[in-house]
């Protein structure tokens, strides 16, 4: 009994070790995710703001060509 004790042993070293690996990957997954969702808000708000001040841009040449 004691060798196939020991067979048993082995995966069940080799698992918590695998969970791990798969927990790290995970969180790192996760960590991109929000670093990459962070990164869109700001670029998001970039371009809006951009948007914006062409739009006024756009708006003082209509009025300024209107007059």
């Amino acid at each position: 009994m004691e060798p196939s004790g020991g067979r048993k042993e082995k995966p069940k070293g080799k698992e918590p070790a695998a969970r791990l690996e798969k927990a790290k990957q995970k969180s790192a997954q996760q960590e991109l995710k929000q670093r990459q969702r962070a990164e869109i808000y700001a670029l998001n708000r970039v371009m809006t703001e951009l948007e914006q001040q062409q739009f006024d841009s756009f708006c003082k040449q209509m009025q300024a060509s209107g007059e």
